[in-house]
């Protein structure tokens, strides 16, 4: 039986809300997207760094990201995506090892061979769990020094866990590391027993191009530079954005970050309120440098060093033919620290010093004057973290607001933020919502399967 069409307000334009918009327009509905930003895309946009434009935060597609390869495909884009065969590195006591096999492994010198054999067996192991939900009872500390033992859970995840978490990993349950080993398996498994990474030509940015042309194809209104400042519903939901006239739609969707949703929704439940201002986020200072030379072959090195300001070294044109980066090699320097960090309210000057003589001490064939142009990228709301118990109290995706519903990242329970995932949030969504009335339940969180690896943090074996 088709469903009337109706008039959807979609508030927020990165991957998440286009891809909604998208879902509602091919089925038939009128869709006005808006966007506070002057380009959609949001953290899978694109900028220009050294007059190169990339990807302003590092992705990846993998063999297994099937939902973002499926909405490729719709964009005539899935056949032009280059497979390459990548390597890892590892960062420790000051010096740079190979992680990407076996062999490399065993060779580990941090670690005693049985602390290596605990290590694969962990991953192993986490690879063939399904029971997510029994891991939200679990602190990831307790789980990984458990199965790990104390010295390979010192020496190694201790390090990667604050690197991407902070002190937050206290708090942090084992479904987070468990989401991130099980991606990246399933990439393995689902062809070449390699790491297999890839892109598309022209990154991000020739993404979203396509994308936008299609939902202009699709008559979706693409309102940019619209600020919503406050959405209410009495009636039916009404969207006030900062300097133009207030509109009303029939059913509306936020998939902003839940601080900012609480913020613009001043009617929500008390309840509601408590619940999305609850969730915690990290963010990201993420630095794009555009060098001469390659610093390594590895597309990722995992660092342990407490001494090192940057999460890890992400080499894209160990991935990308330099020819995209007109031959310079661009690397990516990503630090996730709390939205309340000082380091946000640093300068580019600031943040170049301290990290540039960082890669000076990890590289000796590296030099200052090798960088051509350094860029920094700052963003306060880009995961949820998940505590003990995370997918219980999070906030339903059906608000006590009359036709308004919140949905975001933060609804992926079973995985870690990604541009796969947010693809397979943003269809598991738009089905639910035009569910028959009689049939449509909304619940605390999505049920999708999908799981995560866009910022690696597992050893490769």
């Amino acid at each position: 039986m088709s469903v009337a069409p109706i008039h959807w307000g979609v508030v927020g334009g990165g991957i998440l809300g286009m891809t909604i918009a998208h879902r509602l327009a091919q089925s038939g509905h009128r869709v006005t997207l808006f966007e506070a930003a002057d380009h959609a895309g949001g953290l899978a946009d694109g900028w220009t760094v050294g007059g190169v434009t990339w990807d302003r935060h590092y992705h990846v597609t993998l063999l297994s990201d099937m939902k973002l390869r499926s909405l490729l495909r719709e964009f005539d884009l899935d056949e032009d995506i280059r497979w390459v065969e990548t390597k890892t590195g590892f960062y420790t006591d000051g010096m740079l090892y190979s992680m990407s096999n076996t062999l490399e492994f065993l060779r580990f010198p941090p670690l005693q061979l049985i602390d290596k054999l605990r290590l694969g067996a962990t991953i192993f192991y986490a690879s063939r769990l399904n029971n997510w939900q029994r891991l939200e009872q679990i602190p990831v500390a307790d789980w990984l020094r458990k199965l790990s033992g104390r010295r390979t859970f010192e020496r190694v995840w201790l390090p990667l866990l604050r690197a991407k978490l902070g002190e937050n990993y206290r708090k942090t349950s084992a479904a987070f590391i468990w989401s991130t080993i099980a991606r990246m398996y399933a990439a393995r498994r689902s062809g070449l027993k390699k790491e297999m990474f890839g892109y598309v030509p022209g990154g991000y940015a020739g993404i979203l191009r396509r994308f936008e042309q299609q939902l202009w194809a699709e008559d979706v209104d693409v309102c940019l530079n619209h600020t919503v400042r406050e959405v209410r519903s009495f009636d039916r939901p009404v969207i006030h954005c900062v300097g133009h006239a207030e509109q009303a739609f029939d059913q509306v969707v936020l998939t902003t970050p839940s601080p900012v949703i609480s913020q613009i929704c001043p009617d929500l439940s008390t309840d509601e309120h408590r619940r999305h201002r609850s969730i915690q986020y990290q963010g990201i200072v993420c630095a794009s440098a555009l060098l001469r030379r390659p610093l390594s072959p590895y597309y990722v090195t995992n660092i342990t060093d407490n001494g090192v300001p940057f999460t890890a070294v992400i080499e894209m044109s160990a991935l990308v033919d330099r020819r995209q980066f007109g031959g310079s090699a661009l690397i990516y320097l990503p630090k996730y620290v709390p939205p309340d960090d000082p380091v946000f309210d640093r300068s580019d000057d600031e943040i170049r010093g301290e990290f540039i003589t960082a890669i000076e001490r990890m590289y000796p064939g590296f030099s200052p004057q090798d960088v051509l142009a350094f860029r920094v990228s700052r963003v306060r709301h880009v995961f949820a973290l998940s505590p003990l118990d995370y997918s219980r109290n999070l906030p339903p995706m059906q608000t006590s607001l009359r036709g308004v519903y919140a949905v975001n990242s933060a609804h992926i329970v079973n995985g870690t933020l990604n541009v796969n995932q947010t693809v397979a949030l943003a269809n598991d969504t738009v089905e639910r919502l035009l569910l028959p009335a009689s049939q449509a339940q909304y619940p605390l969180h999505s049920d999708t399967r999908y799981v995560k690896a866009d910022c690696q943090l597992v050893v490769g074996s």
